[in-house]
Parts: structure tokens; sequence; C-alpha cells
């Protein structure tokens, strides 16, 4: 039996009247690589934070590994990893210092933390640029060291919200080949994406969210399966279907 590494039940949050999160629940096994997709405005970005502790939530429980989590998730930060949409380093620190100061936040010191320091760098092909300031990196690169600084402590969950955009081709095929790589080493990922072809490349089970609840929660050949004889060839066009825009009114 696979693990229930994160489980939600009944999130919920609002902004004054707004009702942005309503009741939210599900659940990721351990070893997973899970779609998260929806709209502008369904509510991923604010699930991610209250699931990482950015946000406190208004309701719901939140469970990790079958143990609930208090309110503050100081008990599994260690665990997370999280990759922002926004480039979150220090423009004045050399990429080594930015690893090192988000890796010390965690507790670690000494070698331990210089090895991490290393093998976060290397993994993302930046070690011979540890020197540099994020200034002198391109999108591409300076995306990656967002990477190193997220799982230098080795997180058992990553979660990576539009970890890709604005960058060239290379240094996308480069971001998706390392996330093959750290799920085979047994991290499990949330990847939030408006590239359907990332998803369709990456992800084994797809979640889709709109107006704050969860719409669709299956797995992705399943998904698939169901709407061929619809018509519905790719996952685009069922994300279209499902969020009731359809490909052929935007045409018209």
């Amino acid at each position: 039996m696979i693990e229930k590494l994160v489980e939600i039940k009944e999130f919920e949050k609002s902004y004054g009247e707004r009702k942005v999160v309503d009741k939210l629940c599900f659940a990721i096994k351990a070893g997973e690589i899970i779609g998260l997709l929806g709209p502008n405005g369904a509510g991923k970005s604010t699930t991610i934070k209250m699931l990482t502790g950015i946000e406190a939530c208004d309701g719901g429980e939140l469970f990790f590994q079958g143990k609930k989590v208090e309110r503050s998730r100081d008990s599994i930060k260690r665990e997370l990893g999280l990759v922002p949409q926004d480039i979150a380093v220090y423009g004045d620190m050399s990429a080594y210092e930015n690893v090192k100061f988000f890796c010390s936040l965690y507790g670690f010191r000494g070698k331990e933390l210089e090895s991490r320091v290393q093998e976060a760098l290397e993994f993302v092909a930046l070690w011979d640029r540890r020197k540099d300031r994020p200034g002198k990196f391109s999108g591409g690169m300076k995306r990656r060291l967002n990477i190193a600084c997220s799982i230098a402590h080795s997180p058992k969950l990553l979660i990576m919200d539009e970890p890709t955009v604005g960058i060239d081709p290379q240094s996308r095929n480069y971001i998706l080949e390392a996330i093959r790589t750290l799920n085979k080493r047994g991290t499990t990922v949330i990847y939030v994406s408006h590239y359907m072809e990332e998803i369709e490349a990456l992800c084994d089970r797809i979640l889709i969210m709109d107006h704050g609840q969860l719409k669709v929660d299956e797995e992705k050949e399943e998904l698939k399966r169901q709407y061929r004889n619809e018509g519905y060839q790719s996952l685009e066009d069922i994300f279209l279907k499902l969020t009731g825009i359809s490909l052929r009114d935007e045409e018209e």
C-alpha cells in the first residue's frame, strides 16, 4: 500500500466576502508528481500558501505522514521545499551564499551545510558559477538557483509554482529533467503550471481547481481515456472543457 504523504481536509480561506478556497480536500501519495491546475483566481496559490504555512487557514486540517499538523506548520517545515513563481534569491549575495543561507534556515551547520550547498549547486549545474551574484545570471540560471535553494535541505515534498515561466526552451528542458531525477530519488512533487505540455510530460495525477473547489482528481491517463471518446485528445482540451471554456469558442 502506497503511503499518503499529505492529506488536506476541508481547507477554507476567505478574503473579506470573497471565498478563495472552499472546503478543499485531497491527498498525495509518496512518490507522486501531481499536476495542480486551474484558471487564474482558482485558489491554487492560496492553497500552497496554506499548505506551507505562509498563510493561516480559516478552517480545515492538514495531515503529514498520517499525523495532524498544527497551524504553524513548524513540525513539517524541514520536510517541505517551495519553488515560488517569482525569483526568491538575494541579489547582493553569491549563488553559494544564497543556497547556504536558505539551507541554514533548516538547522544545518558546518561541513554538512557546506556539503549540501555543493550538492545542490552541482545538481542544477551552477557549481562553476557559485561565486557569481544572480545579477550575472540568465533567467534560466536564476530559476535553477531558485531550485537549488529549495532542495538543499532534501525535502520530502517539493512544491513548484510555475518554475519555468519566462525562460528559454533549453533551460525549461533542463528543469523538467531535474524534476524527474528528484522524483526518482524519492521526492514527491506538486507541480503548478499553465504549460500543458509540461504537465503531460511530468505528472502522474491531475488535480483541477476552479472557484476554490476541486473539480477533478484523476490519474492522468484515466482522465484522458474518459474524454477521448468525446473528441478531447489533449489535456489542454480537457482542461478548457472542465473549466467552462471551449477551444472552439476561443477560435470564434
